[in-house]
């Protein structure tokens, strides 16, 4: 039997403590209440009919989040699982990845309160767990898209540190980029189409080594480096010996270093002004192994003619002198134009709007 967590919010999306928003700033005329409270909130997904689909890393289970009127209501959809990081939302159903499989829980707005059993696709993925959390999400070829992240922090091993592609029934798999060593967030271009995605970088190298990047992979077959070469132009101390840098892609932007760079996103709504519409933001988790932490933010970076000119916070202030209150993880733009943004350490969504200030 399916338990249920449910939070009855205002139309405000306000909660018991959203005092812990005091800190954050943003730029003028943007503001951020609690959409919704859900347990270690990680990828987000949005459904035909406006349903928010959650999941967890470190817990076992999907939540949809439904909004009714002037409040939202939380909903567990199926639990049991292990490690369901990655979901996507396709043609009307439900995938959900867990460590090393993929179910698909069809016609899924139709049974929130009943999910029927799902089907496993015939997907061969690897069960390590370093890494082993799944980012999936659907592409504009209508191809499903899967991270397999390296299982360890830098190694060459074969099956692992790439980005493939398939059908949705799990048929004609290929790789479509290589050299990732761990990507939590890809998007697409709403006009070109082409794949963007974020990489964490390798550990162990000091605190301001190597930055995480964010890449853009035009068509199949790049290679972005690892274990070789890192952010495009630092070669790796045990296995770049003998690398040309030079021979891999290199990444569109460098990002911050450490800072766990996850959830990508394309603005593609109307509320924001239009400065920010093609424009890219990013889910930065924050750092774990830097003396000194970075990230626990959602960053910006600006486009002109398809090439980034601008990498810069855009919603900042979960980090307060060391302390940390809060942990973006992934992105979501609603089909009013606000941004969701998923918090796995406060266990909440936020909603991110844009009214004109007035003078």
């Amino acid at each position: 039997m399916l338990r249920r967590f449910c939070i009855s919010l205002t139309i405000g999306f306000l909660s018991c403590n959203a005092s812990a928003l005091d800190d954050i700033v943003l730029p003028p005329g943007f503001s951020i209440k609690v959409y919704a409270e859900v347990p270690n909130a990680r990828s987000l997904a949005l459904g035909n009919n406006g349903t928010v689909f959650v999941s967890n890393r470190r817990g076992r289970s999907i939540y949809a989040v439904v909004a009714e009127g002037d409040s939202t209501r939380t909903i567990e959809l199926v639990g049991g699982l292990d490690t369901p990081n990655g979901i996507a939302y396709h043609d009307g159903d439900l995938y959900v990845a867990e460590n090393n499989k993929v179910t698909r829980y069809a016609d899924i707005e139709q049974h929130l309160e009943n999910v029927p059993g799902g089907e496993v696709l015939d997907i061969d993925l690897p069960s390590k767990t370093r890494h082993g959390w799944r980012y999936i999400s659907f592409g504009p070829d209508g191809k499903l898209y899967i991270s397999i992240g390296s299982p360890c922090n830098v190694c060459d091993e074969d099956g692992f540190g790439q980005i493939v592609r398939m059908n949705p029934d799990g048929s004609g798999r290929e790789i479509f980029a290589s050299g990732v060593r761990n990507s939590v967030g890809f998007t697409w271009h709403p006009e070109s189409g082409e794949l963007w995605f974020t990489d964490n970088g390798r550990d162990m190298l000091g605190d301001d080594l190597p930055p995480d990047e964010l890449n853009r992979a035009p068509s199949a077959g790049l290679h972005f480096g690892y274990p070789y070469c890192h952010a495009g132009d630092i070669p790796d101390p045990r296995y770049g010996e003998g690398r040309d840098c030079d021979d891999f892609a290199a990444p569109a932007q460098k990002l911050g270093p450490h800072v766990a760079s996850l959830g990508v996103r394309f603005y593609t709504g109307r509320m924001f002004p239009d400065k920010y519409l093609g424009q890219i933001f990013i889910a930065e988790h924050g750092s774990w192994n830097r003396s000194k932490k970075i990230g626990y933010r959602v960053s910006s970076v600006r486009l002109e003619d398809g090439v980034p000119v601008a990498y810069e916070p855009f919603a900042e202030g979960w980090l307060q002198n060391e302390s940390v209150s809060g942990r973006p993880v992934d992105l979501l733009v609603l089909g009013d134009g606000s941004m969701l943004v998923s918090d796995d350490h406060a266990n909440k969504i936020y909603r991110i709007s844009y009214a004109a200030p007035t003078e």
